[in-house]
């Protein structure tokens, strides 16, 4: 404090200076409104720049968390490419045969025992009933209502949800479908016991419908055990989706829906 004190005593004379300039300044300025103007201008340049320059680095740092999503999402979307800026399809054998949408999630219910999300996108954008959703995680659920803009997808955490599932290892499936309980767990049934399945295995759709091709993403097995029957394992799959937290999903639609119901249904 004392070291303070004399340097303000050393310098007193120039402190004193300093701050008539100051004084001097201020006149001025409000004396005069070009004189004003300009000063409001230079701090107005001063204040931005500086605001502009956290801004950017905000902007940088939020930027490699949005390359850092997006990287992880072409890893998971490894058969899926972009065509235009509304719509991808999956490339090799399945590119004319699905075609998948980009929507947005508005409403999103997790906690009831029939569950279901609401999209931004509906008849105009060819989205129908009876099909599949999916994120670059994995499985969200099946449209089962539309309007011109809007859709409602039943999603995996409804206890109507029925949906053809399998390991990932092998061609052994069987029904994924929900019991209620947590939002994170769904269970696999009617799996045969014969499945080499063991705790940590990927489930994926099973491609058995005309809604999902075959190999989308799930969920891993955390546990297993035999039913009544012991014929057959119930499964417990934590999913790759955070079910609570869903912002943008993909819609699938299978080209040839139409055909394959009609040569199932000749006689509708």
């Amino acid at each position: 404090m004392q070291q303070i004190v004399n340097f303000f005593l050393r310098n007193k004379n120039f402190l004193l200076y300093l701050f008539l300039l100051f004084l001097s300044l201020v006149f001025i300025v409000q004396s005069h409104s070009y004189h004003q103007s300009k000063f409001i201008n230079s701090a107005n340049f001063l204040t931005g720049g500086i605001f502009s320059g956290v801004n950017n680095i905000r902007q940088y740092f939020n930027l490699r968390e949005e390359n850092q999503q997006l990287l992880q999402e072409n890893n998971r979307l490894k058969s899926l490419v972009f065509n235009d800026e509304d719509s991808l399809v999956i490339d090799t054998t399945l590119a004319k045969k699905y075609n998948i949408v980009p929507a947005k999630v508005y409403k999103n219910s997790y906690s009831s025992t029939n569950n279901y999300l609401t999209i931004n996108k509906g008849k105009r954008d060819s989205i129908e009933e009876d099909l599949g959703v999916i994120t670059s995680k994995g499985i969200i659920g099946i449209i089962d209502n539309t309007s011109k803009g809007y859709a409602r997808v039943m999603t995996v955490l409804n206890s109507n949800s029925r949906i053809n599932a399998q390991l990932k290892k092998s061609d052994h499936f069987g029904t994924l479908m929900w019991d209620g309980k947590s939002p994170q767990i769904v269970q696999l049934v009617d799996l045969p016991k014969q499945a080499p399945i063991m705790e940590g295995d990927t489930i994926t759709t099973g491609g058995r419908s005309i809604i999902f091709p075959k190999g989308i993403p799930i969920g891993s097995v955390i546990s297993l055990s035999l039913d009544e029957t012991e014929n057959y394992y119930l499964v417990n799959i934590q999913l790759f989706n955070d079910m609570t937290s869903i912002g943008h999903v993909h819609v699938i639609k299978n080209l040839d829906m139409k055909e394959i119901e009609t040569v199932n249904n000749p006689d509708e």
